[in-house]
């Protein structure tokens, strides 16, 4: 037990406070920070018309709708630019999916290509804009540090809405209107909304501009925008109230899978989101769900995290991230099954590729740091900058400490991505490493891409070791709720939420921790300590035998099932065979593989 800490019990005031619902969700709830019973009935029962934000509290949302609705009505050409991710490419299907829905078709969508383009806007795609007579420029999930770009298309008569999640620099680029919650002088409540949320926050502030009923939007809009609703109605498709939440799909994926906090307005989105994805009727998502083998019914944020996003991701890491865009906007069958194919086919090479990278990386890193390293910088030209995110990843999990990894393909630029356990902030350990060092850089506190000058990369890792002493010594504060393993490490133990024994596992207790769920980022799986347990049957499963499932019995007889992916007898600190008595940390979980519902425990660790 030395690596772990189980959960105190709560105090008798919050007891007292969250009587009304089950102990466990009381104290699962109050060591997420929920103490009150209000904040309790919200965060359990998301309600979407209640809990969702007046999108025009966020700065520019008038203008960029005004600008939009112009565009519309003088059917001006707009080109839509979004990042190549399973947050950028989501957003590009939902201003894709508006405009054709209000009947606007003078519009065309661009997503860059990872390793020729890079992160963001590039001056050779706004110049192309300009010749092809482009008049309006929507950026989704980039554009934020774009300012060389953003005022070229300035330049050439082009007017950019920057949408974008990201982390301002000192100076904003000179943009028609920026949507970005993180600016300064915003006053939108929820600051960590991922790309497509501030996308939808758009569309949702356009959707209240065209519907015919003014009393619908949450205050009164500007003449110019009333008079636009006029306008645009009679010209284009009418639609109906609350029909932008059938977007809502697009923005749960992307919640999900972006890694921002599971709180707030992001909760709603990702409760949301799930349910509008077990009824979603795109074409490419119901196929790729087919292929992968899941329930669309009881599709869950672990089918997103594990087998939606990567698919998606895979587009641009293995090839052309437009086939995944092309997927999800897929308007006949075979479309849709060509693009589910082809996604599936490249993840699974992916994965090949990725497993063998991680493999050398754990052998540099073994005869390199000769003690728990700070922070780990790998690099070497034969990575491919498109999937070293994914072993960062990896890595800094394992090791509990950011990773910095660079690759190279051709002769093109040293470019780089990182991840961070949660206990410092990725983009801050750049911001403050020595002038020079890097050619650009972006992203969040947990992750990031970066580009490097050749001449700099040999003393990359002394210059980030560098900014990370300084940040320690600031004592700067992330201002982010911390994963679980960054909680671990700064109090010296894991936390597991309680002690459970296995005649627990049943559907009575998953029913309480379902009401929690959506779980990730801020807001984590329990984790639950089960104390010296009997092995009844310990077997391999899967196609090659590859994955742990053991079995327990509970007082009545009953089976109780633990699976471990990836796994066998030997992962483990103790031995593992039928007959012999163990201490596991597990979370629980509904299965409903072969449509058969099972509660099931998957295993963390076994000691």
């Amino acid at each position: 037990m030395s690596k772990y800490a189980v959960r105190k019990e709560i105090p008798k005031k919050a007891d007292e406070e969250l009587k009304n619902y089950p102990k466990l969700a009381r104290h699962l709830l109050f060591h997420r920070g929920i103490k009150m019973a209000e904040e309790a009935e919200k965060f359990l029962n998301p309600n979407y018309d209640a809990h969702n934000h007046d999108p025009f509290l966020m700065k520019d949302m008038e203008k960029a709708v005004e600008r939009v609705l112009e565009a519309v009505k003088e059917n001006e050409k707009v080109a839509i630019w979004s990042d190549y991710d399973a947050d950028g490419i989501p957003g590009g299907v939902i201003l894709h999916d508006f405009f054709k829905k209000i009947g606007f078709k003078n519009f065309e969508n661009h997503i860059p290509d990872r390793n020729d383009d890079g992160f963001g806007l590039n001056k050779e795609a706004v110049q192309e804009f300009g010749k092809n007579k482009v008049k309006l420029l929507i950026t989704i999930d980039c554009g934020i540090t774009d300012t060389a770009e953003v005022l070229e298309a300035k330049n050439l008569g082009i007017d950019v809405i920057v949408t974008d999640h990201h982390l301002p620099a000192e100076i904003l680029p000179e943009a028609f209107a920026i949507l970005n919650p993180k600016q300064k002088d915003c006053e939108y409540p929820e600051k960590m909304l991922c790309g497509a949320g501030v996308i939808f926050k758009l569309i949702q502030a356009l959707a209240f501009s065209i519907q015919s009923d003014s009393s619908l939007n949450p205050k009164p809009l500007p003449a110019k925008i009333l008079e636009g609703q006029n306008l645009v109605g009679r010209a284009l498709n009418p639609v109906s109230i609350g029909f932008e939440k059938w977007f809502l799909d697009m923005v749960g994926i992307a919640t999900l899978s972006d890694m921002v906090p599971l709180t707030g307005e992001n909760r709603v989105f990702a409760y949301y989101g799930l349910k509008v994805l077990r009824k979603t009727p795109r074409l490419g998502l119901k196929k790729l769900l087919q292929k992968i083998r899941v329930d669309q019914r009881t599709l869950a944020e672990d089918d997103i995290g594990f087998s939606i996003s990567p698919r998606i991701n895979a587009a641009s890491r293995m090839g052309i991230a437009m086939d995944a865009f092309k997927l999800l906007t897929a308007e006949n069958e075979s479309e849709a099954e060509v693009y589910a194919d082809h996604l599936d086919k490249i993840n699974n090479e992916r994965k090949g590729m990725v497993a063998a990278m991680v493999k050398e990386m754990k052998k540099i890193i073994s005869e390199r740091y000769a003690e728990p390293p700070k922070i780990i910088v790998l690099g070497n030209p034969k990575w491919k900058p498109s999937l070293v995110g994914l072993a960062a990843g990896t890595l800094a999990e394992e090791h509990s400490c950011p990773v910095f990894i660079w690759g190279r393909e051709g002769e093109s630029t040293i470019k780089g991505s990182c991840r961070s356990d949660g206990s410092i902030s990725l983009v801050e350990i750049m911001r403050k490493t020595k002038e020079g060092i890097f050619i650009d850089f972006g992203g969040h506190h947990l992750s990031g891409g970066f580009s490097v000058r050749s001449e700099s990369v040999h003393i990359l890792e002394e210059e980030l070791l560098a900014a990370h002493g300084k940040i320690e010594k600031e004592g700067e504060d992330i201002g982010l709720p911390a994963p679980r393993n960054c909680l671990a490490r700064q109090a010296g133990k894991i936390p597991v939420d309680a002690k459970m024994e296995i005649d627990e596992v049943n559907d009575e207790t998953f029913g309480i921790l379902e009401k929690l769920s959506p779980f990730g980022v801020g807001n984590e799986k329990p984790l639950f300590l089960f104390e010296n347990i009997k092995i009844e049957e310990a077997n391999k499963f899967g196609k090659e035998n590859g994955h742990l499932k053991l079995i327990f019995k509970n007082s009545r007889g009953s089976r109780v099932p633990a699976i471990a992916f990836f796994a066998d007898e030997n992962s483990w600190s103790t031995p593992i065979k039928a007959g012999e008595k163990i201490n596991m940390i597990a979370n629980l979980e509904k299965s409903y593989f072969g449509n058969r519902p099972e509660i099931r425990l998957r295993i963390v660790d076994i000691f």
